[in-house]
């Protein structure tokens, strides 16, 4: 479907506004670009050349598209449609704001509501016994020893682990600099088990692999000696727990997801949490709390003899 340049050179001038002026991550800019190509297309198909062109009801009829399906495409997730109708919702704020829209049609249209799902996190033993059988003692096995641990100490997340380079990592101080969403850094502390895996890892492994690059300063290093991917991480982590008997699915921020579960129950202070996640608001941080709300709950309602009553 050939989108109408009028249409194509308004998102263009908005993403370029998020890159620029908003420091957007890379993964939410390519998710919005996606999201807006759906939504030029939607609108070319109803005959639409420009944005001053579009009502309300395009932009109804686009949201009604994403959860029932529109013939051509599949329908999204709640979750993915949401994040569509935000995108299209901000281009028009955006067009309004800069004075290439009288009016903004799509301030009346909201997303729908997502289900809120817990987050996995993993018990503590389990961490430990995937952490335990985390490598050998080659290079590889030492640098994914030493990510791991990195990850359930820090509650990084994967990408975040994968862009530390060596100077972000303080073994005196015994912190890390992560680089997160829309370029937002945080200093978090390192436990000293993961110290001592990064440790053994720097000094063992790492200059075995940086021999076969040219040069890298990541910290996390491939067979070629360049930046570890986040796809190899992930891998890594799988490959980790399976090794532990580990049942279930495990995802790119189980470890993540257990750090902040395993500092609540322990007592930590949301805020602190909310803090070492990086999280810009301290609601998304309290689904945690939920977590061990929900533990509780299945405590009581097993052990207290008037719990079923």
């Amino acid at each position: 479907m050939a989108i109408p340049a009028a249409l194509s050179a308004a998102v263009g001038r908005y993403l370029d506004h998020l890159t620029v002026e908003r420091g957007t991550a890379r993964n939410t800019l390519d998710s919005y670009a996606r999201d807006l190509r759906r939504y030029t297309e939607h609108l070319a198909v109803a005959g639409v050349g420009s944005l001053p062109e579009v009502t309300e009801r395009h932009v109804a009829e686009f949201l009604a598209g994403l959860g029932g399906g529109d013939g051509q495409r599949p329908p999204l997730a709640a979750s993915s449609a949401a994040r569509a109708v935000v995108a299209v919702r901000s281009l028009h704020r955006f067009g309004y704001r800069e004075g290439l829209l009288s009016a903004d049609v799509a301030s009346g249209v909201h997303p729908p509501t997502p289900p809120r799902r817990l987050p996995k996190a993993l018990p503590v033993d389990d961490v430990l016994r995937l952490l335990d059988g985390a490598g050998s003692e080659d290079p590889r096995g030492l640098r994914d020893r030493a990510l791991l641990e990195l990850l359930y100490s820090t509650g990084a997340r994967i990408s975040e682990a994968v862009g530390l380079d060596v100077d972000d990592v303080d073994q005196t101080e015994r912190t890390a600099l992560l680089d997160g969403k829309g370029g937002k850094q945080r200093l978090v502390p390192v436990g000293r088990p993961a110290l001592a895996a990064l440790a053994a890892y720097l000094v063992r492994a790492r200059p075995v692999l940086a021999a076969k690059g040219r040069g890298s300063a990541a910290v996390f290093l491939n067979a070629r000696g360049g930046r570890l991917s986040r796809q190899s991480a992930w891998q890594t982590l799988k490959d980790s727990a399976e090794r532990a008997g580990i049942a279930g699915d495990v995802s790119p921020h189980t470890l993540r997801h257990s750090f902040a579960t395993h500092l609540i129950e322990g007592g930590a202070d949301v805020r602190v949490v909310q803090e070492l996640l990086g999280h810009a608001s301290v609601t998304t941080t309290q689904v945690y709390t939920l977590v061990t709300v929900n533990t509780l709950r299945e405590v009581f309602a097993t052990a207290h003899p008037r719990a079923r009553g």
